[in-house]
């Protein structure tokens, strides 16, 4: 798979769906440990912002659990042990007992990955449940029972240009057939929960094309979309990475077209990304690079 998503040097609003073999599903990187050692605390400190459910979703939560159990015990046998009752990560030490947790609280607890689940409705796909501990600058509880178009309301140009496709692109979704994704943005902490508080990046003047590289990061999401057989419900599954931008730049023509992507985005784009006091002095930085 694409390290960046702006490989082609361009960017424009566009879905960008391509198949996802079962074998990738999950992604468990070098950050694994760290990574669940950061959603514990999370779940543990500020639960009621990183995990929500209606009663509706119960099913859909195990089924989500179930699958991602089978997954692990086929593609990673070596990470976890588990019986009935009990999970333990074998490499972290963590041990959870599934009787304690909502199906869809444990299984973000279980992986890097974050997730939301769907369902359809006269609205549209419905947000009935949500795993997130590292959201970027989005408020999970505000999202709760809402439809798709609610939720991508902030999106300039959703509502015109993606709301149809997104909807057409669910219900063609078919059991066994999961497909993936790219997004990415340019923030200034390597912090993984960007609440909408946290929203400052853009007032930051601070940056400037000499530390640039060292202020900036790249943050990418891994998204993944498959629809549960059993509870016909969507899973939406959305994997972070953090990259500092000096590392980026290093590899060959990484930063030309960064910044050919960057130069293409819309203005109300750059807003919502909140890129707009940042972009000179992170163009001038990468054309340093080139």
């Amino acid at each position: 798979m694409d390290n960046y998503p702006f490989a082609s040097g361009r960017s424009h609003l566009q879905i960008g769906i391509k198949p996802l073999s079962e074998a990738e599903w999950i992604d468990i990187s070098a950050a694994f440990a760290a990574e669940l050692a950061e959603k514990e605390r999370l779940l543990q400190e500020r639960h009621a912002e990183v995990f929500v459910a209606l009663p509706e979703s119960q099913t859909a939560q195990q089924e989500t659990l179930t699958l991602l159990i089978n997954h692990l015990q086929t593609y990673a046998p070596e990470l976890y042990r588990h019986d009935h009752a009990t999970l333990v990560n074998q490499q972290t030490g963590q041990i959870w007992h599934r009787n304690e947790f909502a199906p869809l609280d444990l299984a973000g607890r279980l992986v890097q990955e974050d997730w939301v689940l769907l369902r359809s409705g006269q609205q549209g796909y419905i947000l009935v449940a949500g795993s997130v501990c590292f959201p970027l600058r989005w408020s999970l509880p505000a999202k709760l029972g809402q439809p798709m178009t609610q939720i991508h309301a902030p999106v300039p140009g959703y509502q015109s240009k993606l709301s149809r496709p997104v909807d057409a692109l669910f219900d063609r979704l078919k059991p066994g057939f999961p497909v993936w994704r790219m997004n990415w943005n340019i923030v200034d902490t390597p912090e993984l929960f960007l609440p909408p508080e946290r929203n400052q990046q853009g007032q930051n003047l601070t940056i400037t094309d000499e530390n640039a590289g060292e202020k900036l990061w790249l943050r990418r999401e891994r998204q993944s979309l498959r629809r549960l057989p059993l509870s016909d419900h969507i899973l939406f599954g959305i994997h972070t990475y953090l990259f500092p931008l000096q590392q980026v730049v290093q590899q060959p023509g990484m930063a030309a077209q960064l910044a050919a992507a960057i130069s293409q985005i819309p203005a109300a784009i750059q807003a919502y990304k909140s890129l707009g006091l940042i972009q000179k002095p992170l163009l001038d930085y990468l054309r340093q690079k080139m």
